[in-house]
C-alpha cells in the first residue's frame, strides 16, 4: 500500500510539473477546454458604452407570432439563448431561453469579425483610412505581413494570404492560442504569406484581428472606444457591450470577442439593411454596405470552389431566391439581413449544426426558413384611400 501511495505521490508531482511548464494559454485552455458564450466572465474585457439608449418601438403584430410547430424539434436542439425579428425597423417578436433575457451578454464570437469591417467603413469614411485599397504596411510597418504588399481590401476578402492555421480543436493551434493567450500582438507580429494577397480565399481569425490592428492604429484610439463613438452610440445601443482583451488593458480580441444581447446585435443587422442608414442619419456610407454585402467574385477557395458567399467579413447566403448578408459565430450566433422582408433576424445559443449544406451550417437555413414562416403568419395590411 506505501508502495502504490508513493507511486500515486510521484505521478502527481510529476503531473504538475508539466502542468507549471506549460504555456500560460495551454493551461487556461486546459481549463477550460472549449469556448462557451459566457467566456466573457473569465476574460478581461473593455466596455463599450451605451451613451443615448434609443428602444426598439415595437410592431403592431408584437405579441402574435409563434414559432412554428414543426421547426421546434429542430430548434431546440441547439440549444438557443434567444431568437429575435425585427420588421420595418420595429420588434416583431423576441423569446429567450435558459434563463437568459432581453438584457443578457452573451459572446458573439467570429460576428465580431462583421462588426470590424464596419467599423472599418466608418474610419474611411472619418478620413483615417484613405481607401480598402491602402497597403497594411502603413499602420503596421513592424508586422511580417507588411512586407508583402497586403492592403486592407486583402484582409477584409480573406485573401491576405496569412500564415494562419484555423484550427478550433487542436490544443497547439495558433487559433486556440490567440483565444487563450495574453499577447495578440506578438502572435501576430512575426506571420507572413504563404500564398500571394489575392489569389485564394481563406478564412482566418488573424485576417480579422490585423484589420482591428491597423484600426487602433489608424484612429489612434481602442477598438472599443471607436464602436462606442461610431456604433454604440449613434445606432441607440440600449445595453453596455463588452470587447474581451488578451490581458487586463490589452488587445481587444476582435475576431471574435464581442459580447451584448439580440436586441442590440439587430441593430447593426438594420444598419446594413438600411445600407449604412439609421434613422434617417448616415453613419456608414452605401457604397461600402454594398462592398460589404457582395461576394468576392473572381477568387477561389481552396476547395477550388468560387467564393460567392463571403463579402467584408461578411457571409452571404443563397437561398430561395434570395441574397441573404449575414453574421455568423461558431457556436450558433447569427444575424440575417432579409432585405424582401424587410426585416432583421437573430439567433443566440449554445451550438449549432456540424452537419453541413454546401459547406453552410444546416442550421442556418433552419433559422431563415422558420423566420420566412413567421414572417408570412402576418396579416396583410389593408389598404386604405
Amino acid at each position: 500500500m506505501k508502495k502504490i501511495f508513493k507511486v500515486l505521490i510521484g505521478i502527481s508531482l510529476v503531473l504538475a510539473l508539466i502542468i507549471l511548464l506549460m504555456p500560460g494559454y495551454l493551461r487556461t485552455a486546459l481549463i477550460y477546454q472549449t469556448p462557451d458564450i459566457d467566456d466573457y466572465r473569465i476574460f478581461h474585457n473593455r466596455v463599450i458604452e451605451a451613451v443615448d439608449p434609443q428602444p426598439w418601438s415595437y410592431h403592431q403584430a408584437f405579441g402574435e407570432l409563434s414559432i412554428p410547430e414543426r421547426f421546434t424539434d429542430s430548434f431546440f436542439k441547439f440549444e438557443p439563448v434567444a431568437f429575435l425579428l425585427i420588421q420595418n425597423g420595429q420588434l416583431l417578436f423576441e423569446e429567450y431561453f435558459d434563463g437568459y433575457h432581453a438584457s443578457s451578454l452573451s459572446g458573439s464570437f467570429s460576428m465580431a469579425k462583421s462588426i470590424i469591417a464596419l467599423l472599418i467603413g466608418a474610419a474611411i469614411d472619418d478620413g483615417y483610412i484613405q481607401s480598402v485599397h491602402q497597403p497594411v504596411s502603413d499602420f503596421l510597418p513592424d508586422f511580417a505581413i507588411s512586407g508583402h504588399n497586403v492592403t486592407l481590401h486583402h484582409l477584409l476578402t480573406m485573401t491576405s494570404g496569412l500564415d494562419w492555421d484555423e484550427e478550433y480543436a487542436a490544443a497547439f493551434s495558433i487559433t486556440t492560442k490567440a483565444y487563450y493567450g495574453r499577447n495578440l500582438s506578438a502572435l501576430l507580429q512575426p506571420l507572413g504569406v504563404i500564398t500571394p494577397p489575392g489569389e485564394e480565399f481563406y478564412y482566418s481569425s488573424g485576417t480579422t484581428q490585423l484589420l482591428a490592428f491597423v484600426l487602433e492604429a489608424a484612429t489612434g484610439v481602442s477598438v472599443s472606444e471607436y464602436t462606442t463613438r461610431r456604433l454604440w452610440k449613434p445606432l441607440g445601443a440600449q445595453e453596455d457591450a463588452l470587447w474581451s482583451l488578451d490581458r487586463k488593458d490589452g488587445k481587444e480580441k476582435a475576431y471574435c470577442c464581442f459580447n451584448s444581447n439580440a436586441r442590440d446585435f439587430a441593430r447593426m443587422g438594420q444598419l446594413v439593411l438600411n445600407q449604412g442608414y439609421w434613422k434617417g442619419e448616415k453613419i456608414i456610407s452605401p457604397e461600402y454596405i454594398q462592398k460589404l454585402i457582395t461576394p468576392v467574385y473572381g477568387v477561389k477557395d481552396r476547395k477550388g470552389n468560387p467564393v460567392d458567399y463571403y463579402g467584408y467579413q461578411t457571409w452571404i447566403l443563397h437561398h430561395r431566391n434570395m441574397q441573404i448578408p449575414y453574421f455568423r459565430g461558431i457556436l450558433g450566433q447569427y444575424v440575417f439581413m432579409l432585405p424582401q422582408q424587410d426585416a432583421v433576424v437573430v439567433r443566440l445559443g449554445h451550438k449549432r449544426s456540424d452537419y453541413r449544406i454546401q459547406d453552410i451550417p444546416s442550421d442556418v437555413f433552419l433559422y431563415v426558413d422558420m423566420a420566412l414562416e413567421m414572417l408570412n403568419q402576418l396579416p396583410i395590411a389593408e389598404e386604405t384611400d
